[in-house]
C-alpha cells in the first residue's frame, strides 16, 4: 500500500475538511455509502459531533432499485444537541476514473449538477450518546442512473446550540450503481504473528493468540465461509510444531482448524521476510532459518519404535533391538503449509524487473509475484506478465480501503471505507468488462473477526480464488516502482554481523543455539508488514542484540593483586550472560618473564553466572610490580571480548621473612620451655634434699 493511498482514508479526510462546530462524516456505502466527511473538532483531536449516513449495501445499489439510508448522529460534545436536518444529494455525472474519485473525496470537486435524493430530521442527542433514524430512497429517484460511481453530498444544519450562527457542514461521499457484467473478485488475506523476542512464538504467546478471543482465532473466524485466499507465515506453524507434546491445546486446535479450512492458500516467506530486499541486497539465494533444531526438545517427541531382526523365525528376534530414540521433525516438516500452492511470492511493492528474474532463480521459472497496481503501468489488478514473468496485480486503491475497513471496529466508519473500496473496484472493472480483479489486505495482526468477515464478504466472489485468478488471461504490463536501496543496505548490514557471531558462537557446544534465532530475527526485521518507525526499531533491535551478545562473555575489571608467596593460584573472574554454557580458554601473559604463569586454562562457564578460574603462578623475584594480560578465547582459538590488564604486586620475600620470624618464635618458645623445665627440676631436687635433711635431724633427736 502506498502512502498516497493511505492518505485517502476516512480520518485523513475528516481533518482536511474541518469547518464549523459540527462534525459531519457522511457515508453512503454498502451499509454506509461514501467515505468523505467534514469535521469540527473540540480542543482535543476527536470530533465533537459526527453524522454517519449509510445507504444501500456496502456502498452499492442495483440499477433502478430502492434503497434505505441510515442516519446516525453521534454527540461527543459536553452539551446536548438540538434537532437538525440532514440533506443528501447526488451528482448525475458519474466519476470516470481514479483521479476524478480522488478529487471528489479529497477536495469535493466534481462536474455536473446535484439533485436532492432525500432528507430527514435528526432528534436531539444527549452528550456521549447517538441517535439513529432511517430514510427511504425511492427507486424512481435513482432510476436514471446507469452503472458507475456517482458523487454524493450530504449536509447537516441546525444541530448546533446556536443554530442561527452555524453554517451547514458539507461532506463528500459516493454511491456505486452496480454493473452486472463486472468481473469476479479474489481477495488475499495474510496470516502473520510477531513474537516479542524476534524468534519463534512462545507457548504463552500461542496460548494468547489462539484463545477464543485471540488474534489468530479472529483471523480464522473472519475467513471461514469465504473464498478468500490465505497467505500464511510458516513461522506460526513452526512455533506450534517445535513444542511437540508441550504445545498448548488451543494452538494445536487452531492448527487443525486451519488445515481443515477449504480456502486456497500459499506460504509467505518465513517470518514474512521481504524477498525483494533480499534480491536488491544481492543475495544469491533466499533467506531461510539456518536450522530449527535448537528449538526442539527431544523429551517432547515420541520415541521411534523398536526395530525387529531381519528374520523373525530366528531366536534373537524374540528380543527386539533398542529403539532409535525420539523422532524429531526436520525443518521442512516444521514449516510445511498443508495444501499450499507453490511458487507464489508476495514482496513489498518496491520491485524492479531484475528482481523478477532473481525470484525465478530463487524459486523456479514458474514463480508468480504478487504486486500492487501502484508498482505497475497499464494494469489495475489481476493476472499480468512483466518481461515474461507472471505477476498477480492487486488493486492498490481498493486494497488500501479494504485493509483499513478490516481494521476498523466502528461499524459505521467501516461502511464508509467499504463504500470507498466499492468505488475503486467499480472503476477497476470498467477498464476491462468481466475481467477478474484481485485485492490484497495489508499485513495486520490486530483485526477483529467481525471487521474481517464483513470486509471479505463485501467483495468476495464465492468460489473464485487463487486458481481462478491464475487461470485468467494475462495482460502485458511494465513495472514503474523503484528499488528500495535503504532496505537492501540495512539487510546487508544485518547479515554482515553473522560471520562475526559465527566465530563468537564457537564457544557453544552447538553454535546454532545462537545463530538460528539470530537469522530469524534478521528475517523478521525485513518483514513486508513492517514500515516506518516499526521497521527502524526492528533494524535497530538487531544491531543492539548483536552488540549485547558479543559483550555477554568477558573478564570483569579486577583490582591490584597482592602476591605474597613465590607460588600461588591467582583467581580471575569470567562472566557469561548468555542463556547457554560457554567453553572458554583463559590466557594469562605476564609483562615480566620473572613471573611464570601456567596458561591457558580451560573452563566451562554456566549461563547467567560469573565463574572464578584459578591460574597457577610462580615468582622468580622477591619483590616487584608487573602486569598480567588476560584474554579469553574459544576452544578453536577465536578471540572473545577485550583484553584485560591486571596489576600484580609481588612480595614473595615476605614468605621468607615470615618463615624466619616463625622459626625464631619456635626456637624462643622451645628455649623458654627448656629453661622452665630445668628450673622446675632444680626446685624439685632442692625440695627433696631439704626433706631428707629434716628427716635425718628428726631421727637424731629421737635417738
Amino acid at each position: 500500500m502506498t502512502a498516497s493511498t493511505t492518505e485517502n482514508g476516512l480520518r485523513a479526510r475528516l481533518h482536511r475538511l474541518a469547518r464549523g462546530s459540527v462534525v459531519l462524516a457522511a457515508v453512503l456505502g454498502l451499509c454506509a455509502t461514501g467515505s468523505g466527511a467534514a469535521v469540527a473538532a473540540t480542543d482535543g483531536d476527536d470530533p465533537a459531533v459526527e453524522l454517519l449516513v449509510s445507504a444501500g449495501t456496502r456502498g452499492t445499489v442495483a440499477p433502478g432499485t430502492a434503497t434505505t439510508a441510515s442516519l446516525t448522529v453521534q454527540n461527543g460534545s459536553d452539551t446536548r444537541l438540538t434537532t437538525g436536518r440532514v440533506t443528501v444529494e447526488i451528482g448525475r455525472t458519474p466519476l470516470g476514473d481514479e483521479a476524478a474519485l480522488s478529487d471528489w473525496l479529497d477536495d469535493a470537486d466534481a462536474p455536473g449538477d446535484f439533485d436532492e435524493i432525500g432528507s430527514d430530521t435528526t432528534s436531539p442527542v444527549d452528550p456521549d450518546t447517538s441517535v439513529t433514524s432511517s430514510l427511504l430512497i425511492p427507486a424512481e429517484t435513482l432510476a436514471d442512473l446507469t452503472p458507475g460511481v456517482y458523487p454524493l453530498r450530504a449536509s447537516l444544519t441546525g444541530a448546533a446550540e446556536d443554530a442561527s450562527d452555524a453554517e451547514p457542514v458539507v461532506s463528500t461521499s459516493v454511491l456505486v450503481v452496480s454493473d452486472a457484467t463486472a468481473g469476479p473478485i479474489a481477495i488475499f488475506v495474510p496470516i502473520t504473528a510477531t513474537p516479542a523476542d524476534g524468534a519463534l512464538l512462545t507457548a504463552e504467546e500461542l496460548t494468547t493468540l489462539t484463545a477464543a478471543d485471540g488474534a489468530l482465532t479472529a483471523v480464522l473466524d473472519g475467513v471461514s465461509g469465504t473464498s478468500s485466499v490465505l497467505a500464511i507465515d510458516p513461522a506460526i506453524l513452526a512455533s506450534i510444531r517445535v513444542l511437540g507434546s508441550a504445545a498448548p491445546e488451543p494452538a494445536t486446535d487452531w492448527l487443525r482448524r486451519l488445515d481443515a479450512l477449504p480456502n486456497e492458500r500459499f506460504a509467505l516467506q518465513f517470518g514474512d521476510a521481504d524477498v525483494a530486499a533480499q534480491s536488491q541486497a544481492g543475495l544469491t539465494s533466499p533467506l531461510r532459518p539456518t536450522t530449527l533444531a535448537p528449538f526442539l526438545d527431544p523429551s517432547r517427541f515420541a520415541t521411534a519404535p523398536s526395530t525387529p531382526t531381519a528374520d523373525p523365525t530366528e531366536a534373537p528376534a524374540q528380543t527386539p533391538s533398542p529403539g532409535d530414540g525420539p523422532v524429531l521433525p526436520d525443518d521442512a516438516t516444521l514449516t510445511a503449509v498443508d495444501g499450499a500452492t507453490a511458487g507464489i511470492v508476495w514482496p513489498r511493492g518496491s520491485v524492479v524487473e531484475a528482481d523478477l528474474t532473481t525470484f525465478a532463480n530463487y524459486f523456479g521459472a514458474s514463480t508468480v509475484s504478487v504486486l500492487p497496481s501502484s508498482s505497475t503501468s497499464g494494469s489495475v489488478g489481476g493476472h499480468s506478465t512483466v518481461d515474461g514473468h507472471d505477476v498477480l496485480v492487486t488493486d492498490a486503491a481498493a486494497s488500501g480501503a479494504l485493509s483499513r475497513a478490516a481494521n476498523e471496529n466502528d461499524a459505521a466508519a467501516r461502511q464508509a471505507l467499504l463504500a470507498e473500496a466499492s468505488a475503486h473496484l467499480s472503476l477497476s472493472g470498467r477498464t476491462s468488462v468481466g475481467a477478474p480483479v484481485l485485492v490484497g489486505l495489508s499485513r495486520d495482526e490486530t483485526r477483529s473477526a467481525e471487521a474481517l468477515k464483513e470486509t471479505i464478504s463485501a467483495v468476495d466472489t464465492l468460489g473464485f480464488g487463487l486458481s481462478g485468478i491464475l487461470a485468467a488471461q494475462s495482460a502485458v504490463t511494465t513495472l514503474t516502482s523503484q528499488a528500495d536501496t535503504d532496505r537492501a543496505l540495512d539487510l546487508q548490514s544485518m547479515l554482515a554481523d553473522e560471520p562475526v557471531l559465527g566465530q563468537f558462537a564457537t564457544m557453544l557446544d552447538d553454535p546454532q543455539q545462537l545463530l538460528s534465532p539470530k537469522r530469524i530475527q534478521i528475517m523478521r526485521a525485513s518483514s513486508v508488514g513492517l514500515g516506518g518507525a516499526a521497521y527502524d526499531d526492528a533494524v535497530a533491535a538487531v544491531g543492539d542484540a548483536t552488540l549485547a551478545t558479543l559483550q555477554a562473555v568477558d573478564i570483569p575489571p579486577a583490582s591490584t593483586i597482592q602476591l605474597l608467596s613465590a607460588n600461588a593460584d591467582l583467581p580471575f573472574s569470567v562472566r557469561n550472560d548468555l542463556p547457554w554454557p560457554v567453553n572458554i580458554r583463559l590466557s594469562v601473559e605476564p609483562s615480566d618473564p620473572r613471573l611464570e604463569v601456567d596458561s591457558p586454562q580451560e573452563a566451562t562457564v554456566q549461563p547467567g553466572t560469573t565463574t572464578r578460574i584459578k591460574v597457577p603462578v610462580s615468582a622468580r623475584v622477591g619483590s616487584g610490580e608487573l602486569n598480567l594480560r588476560l584474554q579469553l578465547s574459544s576452544p578453536t582459538g577465536v578471540t572473545i571480548g577485550q583484553v584485560e590488564t591486571v596489576r600484580v604486586s609481588v612480595r614473595a620475600e615476605w614468605e621468607t621473612i615470615g618463615l624466619v620470624v616463625f622459626g625464631a618464635l619456635i626456637v624462643l618458645l622451645l628455649g623458654l620451655g627448656t629453661i622452665r623445665t630445668i628450673v622446675r627440676r632444680r626446685r624439685e631436687r632442692a625440695d627433696a634434699d631439704a626433706s631428707d635433711a629434716d628427716a635425718v635431724d628428726a631421727a637424731e633427736e629421737s635417738s
